[in-house]
């Protein structure tokens, strides 16, 4: 041994089982001197634990829930998404990005949350977690509370942190259990872990409900303000944050006095936070005015015209392989149509107009029509009528192959002959002014060998000679059945191709019936 061991260190070895033994000995006769103590007692006082008692099973229950917790953290995994929470609309737009409408279950358009304000996230930290960029994604307070609520049967509380809000809106149900909140708690920790704080706020921000079926900030700055949800302002995203807490209840347009009031009153709560957080100046705090929302509308959806317009760019994707039924069906999609907003308008203007004219029989009232206006420029239909309104008549009349085109094809019978400089049978000069037989069923001449067309009327009504104007006016299929024969069948077909029509349109040959319009041309999906 070294000099500077200690001097029990140079004692024989023998002589520690001793040491031991007598250790114990001691040990054992002072925990026997605290019970014969405790058994003088009266028996009132031996109910009560000792504090050494006490310490222990504290101790234990801690080294218990330690244990218990860490276990959770390795078995309990972040999940999938749930399907609620990434259905998203399919948004379609007119051509200057007006919204058309919307398709899908949930009323819902993520966005980055560099197209969200700022006002607006800073306005739910202020109203739901104070402490969100410097916290581990959980409050133990609150989740104390919560679970001392459960246990006595008043339901889960409030205290979840924005991290376990969004874990809640994006991988968990809404069920109110407590295994429910324990696996919120510990999947926050790790989503935490995994995921920055502007990614968690642009999650929560885009699954939180705030009333009017507005699923996400996108929606809801639509539904209540009418804007992009970039364009927010304070106040505006003060109210939207204030809804969180109860969307259907805090809608001011339609809420009793009562539950108005409590809105108000939580708007003015969340801005208050905004100040206490350093996100509002308290001088431009005072001035604010509550911002009323807009009445509740409908959700832009399927009906009326829009329903046709949808049904024409839908089959547009799907046909031309842009996207198939399933990858379109799955949502999220934002398609921008060639469709133009005064167009649509002046067409469907249009088309009510002439139906109004019309007698006021059985007949002309179930009448269906189809229409499309196409810009001969570019091929693109910019408006489109598929029937009067398309959640009452979803079958889409624009896009029928199985109508012909009627009497609207005699305009390209005239075209052809004034574009080709064309003369009657006897040499005159074809112009609006020209005369021909209106007598119904006369039989065209100049046709070629064993060729016999020999039209009706309607109402096989005679007319005797009229102009080409007089006749596009009355429609006199006598007339343009020889005007069309005049100016040369294929000629008449190449002008209806000029001037849009697919060349592969059924029926669009160049015989005799083709002047009156047999085609079945529909627009093609553009």
């Amino acid at each position: 041994m070294n000099e500077g061991d200690s001097e029990s260190a140079g004692r024989p070895v023998a002589a520690w089982p001793r040491q031991l033994r007598s250790a114990r000995q001691t040990r054992r006769r002072a925990r026997l001197l605290r019970k014969a103590a405790r058994e003088t007692m009266p028996w009132w006082r031996r109910m009560f634990p000792t504090w050494r008692m006490v310490l222990s099973s504290l101790l234990t229950v801690v080294l218990l829930a330690v244990a218990a917790f860490f276990a959770l953290y390795v078995i309990v995994q972040v999940p999938d998404p749930n399907a609620a929470a990434v259905s998203q609309s399919n948004v379609y737009y007119y051509a200057d990005g007006t919204e058309l409408g919307r398709t899908g279950a949930v009323n819902r358009e993520s966005l980055p949350l560099s197209e969200i304000s700022v006002s607006m996230q800073h306005a739910v930290v202020a109203a739901e977690d104070g402490t969100f960029y410097s916290n581990q994604g959980v409050d133990a307070r609150g989740i104390l509370r919560a679970a001392w609520s459960t246990v006595t049967g008043r339901g889960l509380q409030g205290g979840s942190t924005i991290t376990q809000q969004y874990v809640r809106n994006y991988y968990l149900t809404r069920e109110q259990t407590l295994d429910r909140k324990v696996r919120e708690a510990i999947i926050a920790i790790k989503v935490k872990e995994t995921q920055s704080k502007d990614s968690v706020m642009a999650g929560y921000l885009n699954t939180s409900y705030f009333g009017r079926n507005a699923y996400g900030i996108r929606a809801a700055a639509q539904a209540y303000y009418g804007i992009r949800a970039s364009q927010l302002s304070v106040s505006q995203s003060a109210y939207l944050a204030a809804l969180l807490k109860a969307p259907s209840s805090y809608d001011v347009s339609t809420a009793t006095p009562a539950l108005r009031a409590a809105a108000v009153a939580r708007w003015n709560y969340v801005l208050d936070g905004m100040v206490d957080l350093g996100y509002l100046d308290k001088h431009r705090r005072a001035g604010m005015a509550f911002p009323a929302p807009r009445a509740p509308r409908p959700t832009p959806g399927i009906g009326g015209q829009a329903g046709y317009l949808i049904d024409i760019a839908r089959r547009y994707l799907v046909d031309n392989n842009v996207l198939d039924e399933a990858t379109l069906g799955s949502g999220g999609w934002q398609i921008t149509t060639t469709f133009v907003k005064k167009d649509q308008q002046a067409l469907v203007a249009a088309v009510k107009s002439g139906l109004r004219e019309l007698p006021g029989t059985r007949e002309a009232r179930s009448i269906r029509v189809g229409a499309a206006s196409v810009d001969p420029s570019t091929g693109r239909i910019v408006a489109a009528y598929g029937g009067p309104d398309y959640a009452v008549r979803p079958y889409n009349d624009a896009v029928r192959h199985d109508l012909q085109v009627g009497s609207t094809f005699k305009p390209f019978d005239l075209a052809a002959a004034l574009h080709n400089h064309a003369t009657t049978q006897d040499g005159r000069a074809i112009t609006p002014g020209t005369r021909y037989d209106g007598t119904s069923r006369h039989c065209v001449q100049g046709l070629p060998r064993g060729l016999h067309y020999c039209p009706p009327n309607e109402d096989d009504r005679d007319y005797g000679r009229i102009s080409l104007r007089t006749a596009m006016m009355k429609s006199v299929n006598a007339v343009y059945a020889q005007e069309g024969a005049d100016a040369g069948l294929a000629r008449v077909r190449k002008a209806a191709v000029a001037a849009g029509l697919p060349a592969d349109t059924p029926d669009m040959g160049a015989t005799p019936a083709l002047t009156l319009g047999v085609a079945t041309p529909s627009p093609p999906p553009s």
